[in-house]
């Protein structure tokens, strides 16, 4: 379980094709404290430490997670969000956040205004439903707030991202054309799921 603060920005420096593809990412957290099989957000997606040293540790990422990722998320050199798993008693500072990717959305342009930046994203048609103004979302791993929805030609929704969050995670190198991973509002799946049960009995 996480809440999407990114609290610090990884760095891939080696990738190795076993049965799974083992990332090697290097970051800033004090190793020592980070036990083999703890879990870690990466871009969003919650993976297993299965190797570490002082400043980096190795996690193993299956066919199916890199299916239902962004493309080009997992590429030597690319920098990627991190955020180590929630502890009881830990300042719930953005949403609860799985690390469970719903879907792959894709920047659609990008506005300065003012001192931050207004991004749209198209999202898949499926997470249309789940996706409200003012509702939380979560992008390569960040707890944002959607400011409006449209769905004309298509679902587009917008960020205000600011630049504190520019500075301290992956967003301010957002471009039009870039993949990012999806994870909509837990609360969101529930219901959408309840619904589903109450409609088939």
């Amino acid at each position: 379980m996480f809440t999407g603060i990114v609290t610090d920005i990884g760095t891939i420096t080696a990738l190795e094709q076993r049965g799974d593809l083992r990332a090697t990412i290097t970051c800033g957290y004090d190793m020592d404290g980070v036990d083999m099989g703890a879990s870690i957000s990466c871009a969003g997606v919650c993976l297993t430490v299965v190797d570490k040293g002082s400043d980096w540790f190795a996690v193993d990422v299956s066919g199916e997670t890199i299916s239902c990722t962004a493309q080009g998320q997992f590429t030597d050199g690319r920098k990627i969000n991190l955020e180590r798993a929630l502890k009881v008693g830990d300042e719930l500072g953005g949403h609860i956040v799985t690390g469970h990717i719903d879907g792959v959305g894709e920047v659609a342009s990008v506005e300065e205004t003012g001192d931050s930046h207004t991004v749209h994203i198209k999202a898949p048609a499926e997470l249309a439903p789940y996706i409200a103004a003012k509702g939380s979302i979560t992008v390569d791993g960040v707890s944002l707030t959607v400011n409006n929805v449209t769905d004309k030609n298509g679902t587009v929704f917008t960020l205000n991202v600011i630049p504190h969050t520019a500075k301290v995670t992956t967003l301010g190198e957002l471009k039009a054309g870039r993949a990012v991973n999806l994870e909509i509002d837990v609360l969101a799946r529930y219901l959408s799921r309840m619904e589903q049960v109450r409609s088939a009995a």
